[in-house]
């Protein structure tokens, strides 16, 4: 079939109109999406300041902020909302490609300065703060009060980190790096109006995980620093409402290490069903007539603290309070240490906050603690492993039928009341799993900061450091550019001398850890 011809008129119409028509429709569509690309463009430059996994705005919580919360968030809102020109000349290309640059998580002292929260006189509340009704109204949402306290006694522990010899080049490895009276002042605590009083020694050479076992050196063949006691000042103790004893006990070096001491064998208490993880156990209780540091093991060393230091502060008439924390292991020994305490030192209010802790015992000393009126606070993280040890598998399924197996003398129980977070939550934090960053403490402390509860976003009022994740892990997102175990020596702890030799220093004679350093002031006033 021949093709249909078409007009002369029209087929010279066409030819005329076709170019000039085709430019026209171009232009058009070029301008709409131009238009279109600028929106979008404003509009990303305008959150800058979001952070790359999800917009910050929407993982930051908004508050109802009392006037001295919004004299620190409203200049990060002036910032947020000033608008960026644009310059007409910039390339299309660079338009489309504009990264999120370093600059955009920089403190410039303006926006996010002070890092030190508020701190209230709760002389009037610490009793249900300390969990006098098992914390009821406020985790959900977690009270303002409640997380500076937690934060708080979270950073004693961290100090238990901060001040101990990692190096295993060290002939010190195993010991605190402060005599206890430099200890807080070192670590930057004294902010806090506490005192060192007894440094914790523990058995190296007893049936533990082997991460304690790696710590041994020319320091000490039998025992490791395991914490402290330190008493709150005058200041601390008027605002606090009472006297409070503080112990802080050490945990470990990395969760992974947990994974190699498969001996979860529970020990009975005496002639009791009480029973408990041997390894902890062994640790808390371990002493050798042969050591120098543990001659006493950790339990006398600690209950000789405490009875003295109760003694002293009751004789003035003062209320008394004793507080236990923990990271890791360091949550472990803390409730072996308030489960002694409560039996030796009678009409004594206990409160354990663990971080990261294990499981300890069986039912039954969980019923026991909560016999004696020890309240415990247990903050665990989602993705943190530790908490779900000993018995991984095996306590994980047979917990869900309490009913049927919750007797039993052999299955391990978590005492307390928990307070969950979330490692998801936080806009900081890198979304790739990493379990050894999910158990550190700092990565604790930061959730913790940033938390009001289980269905709220991350709040813009945090004030605790972010870049404090990063001093022994690889948390944060890559776009903050904070280094990863950055806290460390200098030089790897090695100095140039006078003659232009690298060599390692001496430790200064007064930081030198001796046998006698294990006694206490014979004055506990302070």
């Amino acid at each position: 079939m021949d093709k249909m011809q078409l007009s002369p008129v029209r087929h010279v119409d066409r030819q005329k109109t076709e170019r000039p028509r085709t430019k026209r429709v171009w232009k058009l569509k070029l301008s709409v999406t131009w238009q279109r690309m600028k929106k979008v463009l404003k509009s990303t430059l305008k959150h800058r300041l979001h952070l790359h996994l999800a917009s910050n705005l929407s993982k930051l919580s908004t508050l109802k902020l009392n006037h001295h919360d919004m004299a620190i968030i409203k200049p990060i809102k002036h910032v947020m909302k000033k608008k960026k020109t644009i310059r007409p000349t910039m390339p299309l290309a660079q338009l489309i490609q504009l990264p999120y640059t370093a600059a955009d998580f920089i403190d410039h002292g303006h926006a996010m300065t002070p890092t030190k929260s508020p701190i209230e006189n709760i002389s009037t509340r610490w009793r249900e703060l300390h969990g006098l009704h098992n914390w009821d109204g406020l985790i959900e949402p977690l009270h303002p009060w409640l997380r500076r306290e937690v934060v708080k006694y979270g950073e004693f522990v961290q100090g238990t980190y901060d001040a101990f010899d990692f190096d295993p080049l060290s002939e010190f490895c195993g010991s605190c790096r402060y005599n206890r009276h430099k200890l807080f002042e070192e670590l930057g605590l004294t902010k806090h109006g506490y005192k060192v009083t007894k440094y914790i020694y523990a058995m190296s050479h007893v049936d533990v995980p082997e991460w304690l076992e790696r710590t041994y050196c020319t320091w000490s063949k039998d025992s490791n620093w395991m914490g402290y006691v330190a008493v709150s000042g005058d200041a601390e103790t008027a605002r606090i409402g009472r006297r409070d004893i503080l112990l802080a006990w050490r945990g470990t070096v990395a969760p992974t290490e947990w994974y190699t001491d498969l001996k979860t064998r529970l020990q009975r208490l005496g002639k009791t069903n009480i029973k408990v993880q041997r390894g902890f156990l062994s640790i808390y209780s371990s002493k050798g007539d042969f050591s120098r540091y543990n001659k006493l093991s950790a339990s006398e060393q600690v209950k000789e603290e405490i009875q003295k230091l109760v003694s002293f502060f009751r004789d003035r008439g003062e209320e008394v309070s004793l507080t236990i924390c923990g990271h890791s292991l360091g949550g472990a020994l803390a409730l072996l240490n308030a489960y002694d305490a409560a039996t030796y030192v009678p009409h004594l209010f206990i409160n354990v906050i663990s971080f990261g802790a294990p499981r300890v015992g069986n039912i039954h000393f969980k019923e026991k603690l909560k016999e004696l009126g020890v309240k415990t606070l247990r903050v665990v993280v989602k993705q943190d492993i530790v908490p779900k040890l000993p018995g991984f598998i095996l306590n994980t399924i047979l917990n869900k039928f309490t009913a049927v197996t919750g007797r039993l003398k052999w299955i391990y129980r978590h005492v307390g009341t928990q307070l969950k977070l979330d490692v998801l939550m936080s806009p900081y934090l890198t979304r790739d799993p990493d379990y050894t960053g999910s158990h550190n403490l700092e990565t604790y402390l930061h959730l913790l900061d940033g938390y009001i509860s289980k269905t709220s976003k991350f709040r813009w009022n945090a004030r605790r450091d972010v870049a404090l994740v990063n001093k022994s892990t690889d948390m944060l997102i890559k776009e903050l550019k904070i280094p990863e175990f950055w806290y460390q020596r200098p030089f790897k702890g090695l100095v140039l001398n006078q003659y232009g030799r690298w060599v390692k220093p001496g430790r200064p004679v007064e930081h030198i850890p001796s046998p006698r350093s294990i006694g206490s002031d014979h004055d506990p006033s302070l």
